[in-house]
């Protein structure tokens, strides 16, 4: 028997998940600079999974840091 869940998603409808989008992105990382789990973030394995690629894909870039280094 499956178990529902009603998730409230952290993401506004309007908000789009994209990689120039800092500030959004910053909501999805621990202080030390690691991915929040879905489970924390309330998110859609979707919201999560387009979360996860834009994050690593602004790190590559060089808009967000791989570690924080000020802890």
């Amino acid at each position: 028997m499956a178990i529902s869940y009603n998730r409230t998603s952290s993401i506004k409808p309007s908000e789009v998940i994209d990689y120039k989008n800092i500030d959004l992105l910053r909501k999805f990382i621990t202080v030390q600079g690691k991915i929040l789990p879905r489970r924390i973030t309330k998110l859609t394995a979707k919201q999560q999974r387009a979360v996860t690629s834009s994050i690593k894909q602004a790190r590559t870039l060089g808009l967000l840091p791989f570690i924080n280094k000020e802890s």
